[in-house]
């Protein structure tokens, strides 16, 4: 026979041994916010602009999108890159839009929309090298910053990663012959090229992606409303050419990056590609 102070307890007991189920969704709602993660000063993604001294950049105009697809306001959140993911599993932050890739650890801590574009490890290269595809690297040493996801993708390759601590150090690896190539993202790669050439100097990216990074929304693990109304929104923004104006906004072909969105919104499931760790 249970006790009437057992009976109490068991569903207290009960409850509390069972996992909460996020509801971020009606939060949002209810407060008439979005509380949107961006990047504190990182530019062209979520950095203060040098008149008004607002946060500026790609992540804040999809913040911005994003709120309005939900109806709601949008109170941004500047965080670093270091703390973004304790910022929103910890809940400070309904999501997290700051130039998020996927990745195995990070996918065991959070969950990912679907990928609203694609950003590249690439492969810089002296112009004799540039018609070589990433298999004629095997074995061969190139630089990338230490602990990066630009030196993963080397040792996915088989090449010999030679890193540095800083991006500078790296690229003047390239230039030293200290390595046959330098592998860094797509856009600071493309900087980089335009750059040398403007100073007489002929370097290029391989064709052939050393390795893909889908950059999606992050949430919390769970938050199953919020997932498919934000997959929702983004697929409404991509058919609009929403994403694309954001996109060339910031980082298209009259911009500095002079970088084409060749990838649209698509499911994460649906994409052929080796997750780096």
């Amino acid at each position: 026979m249970t006790t009437p102070l057992l009976s109490l307890c068991l569903p207290l007991m009960l409850s509390a041994a069972l996992p909460a189920s996020a509801d971020t969704l009606a939060d949002i709602s209810s407060r008439g916010q979005l509380n949107c993660g961006v990047y504190a000063d990182v530019p062209p993604f979520s950095s203060p602009d040098v008149k008004t001294r607002q946060l500026a950049g790609m992540d804040v105009d999809l913040c911005n999108a994003l709120a309005q697809q939900l109806g709601v306001k949008v109170n941004l959140m500047p965080v670093s890159v270091e703390a973004r993911i304790a910022v929103l599993t910890t809940g400070r932050v309904d999501v997290l839009i700051a130039n998020l890739a996927y990745t195995k650890s990070r996918a065991a801590q959070i969950q990912f929309s679907d990928p609203y574009y694609i950003a590249k490890e690439v492969l810089v290269v002296k112009e004799a090298n540039a018609a070589k595809t990433r298999a004629d690297f095997k074995g061969k040493r190139l630089s990338s910053t230490k602990g990066s996801t630009s030196e993963q993708s080397i040792r996915l390759a088989q090449a010999k990663p030679v890193t540095f601590q800083d991006t500078a150090s790296a690229y003047l690896a390239l230039q030293q012959n200290k390595s046959v190539g330098f592998v860094t993202n797509g856009m600071t790669a493309t900087q980089l090229v335009n750059r040398a050439k403007a100073d007489g100097v002929n370097l290029a990216i391989l064709k052939e992606p050393m390795a893909l990074e889908p950059v999606a929304v992050g949430m919390q693990k769970g938050d199953e409303a919020l997932l498919a109304k934000v997959n929702d929104s983004l697929a409404k923004m991509e058919q609009s050419g929403e994403i694309d104006t954001i996109w060339n906004r910031w980082l298209g072909p009259d911009t500095e990056y002079k970088m084409v969105r060749e990838d649209k919104v698509q499911p994460l499931s649906q994409l052929k590609f080796e997750a780096l760790e």
